[in-house]
């Protein structure tokens, strides 16, 4: 009970050892692989439902009723003390363009061009990029290159703002919504199985580690049908 009282509910202890940041996917249903017919409704429709549900706390209204406008290119760094609540940056889905689900409201699915989201763990302390903005880049994992022939990256050019770090943790950085990249398939090889291998890049993130699939990166299989 005494050693217990000497911890910080806040942040960890000891935050030297701390890795790099992995990475996960939204939609996010039948596990690493998004499969639907462009002709048959029903089989995209789970996917723009999950997109849509997991975008609503960014939309641009809440976004402006709970967070603030940040200055780009930096970290936004709190001082004070470490019980006190932390500002969030705002991260409206509009920043995601054309997968923001605003204008065109099935993510591209309904036309065999899905779009899909990036977010990398939360990772209290952490700022990524060592002052260089993380990106995003994707690539076919196995097979041939041809097979994944375009894909644009939002916002910007797909990187991850240094405004929305560091993270304060759940108890003090209530607000906090994690940055997202959006990654729109625009060119995809049709009627077959594409891997595809997405990668963080930037000073101190790992993506090659053969013994953590999610580690600076994420594989998903793209199956298109027409």
């Amino acid at each position: 009970y005494v050693m217990l009282l000497t911890l910080s509910p806040y942040t960890p202890t000891y935050r030297d050892r701390v890795s790099p940041p992995g990475v996960m996917i939204r939609p996010y249903l039948n596990g690493f692989t998004i499969a639907f017919n462009v002709s048959q409704p029903s089989t995209w429709q789970p996917y723009v439902d999950s997109m849509h549900h997991f975008l609503a706390a960014y939309d641009d209204k809440v976004q402006e009723e709970k967070n603030i406008e940040c200055v780009s290119g930096q970290y936004f760094i709190q001082g004070g003390n470490e019980s006190e609540e932390k500002k969030a940056c705002q991260f409206k889905r509009s920043l995601l363009q054309n997968c923001s689900g605003i204008e065109d409201t099935t993510f591209g699915y309904s036309k065999g061009q899905p779009c899909i989201l990036l977010k990398m763990n939360r990772i209290i302390g952490y700022r990524p990029g060592a002052g260089v903005p993380v990106s995003v880049d994707c690539k076919v994992q196995k097979g041939n290159e041809s097979d994944l022939r375009a894909v644009d990256f939002y916002p910007g050019n797909g990187t991850f703002d240094l405004m929305y770090y560091p993270y304060y943790g759940k108890i003090t950085h209530v607000n906090y919504t994690s940055p997202l990249v959006a990654m729109h398939f625009t060119d995809v090889k049709k009627n077959y199985v594409v891997p595809i291998q997405c990668s963080l890049n930037g000073k101190g993130i790992i993506n090659d580690a053969n013994s953590d699939r999610f580690l600076g990166r994420i594989i998903f299989t793209l199956n298109i049908g027409k």
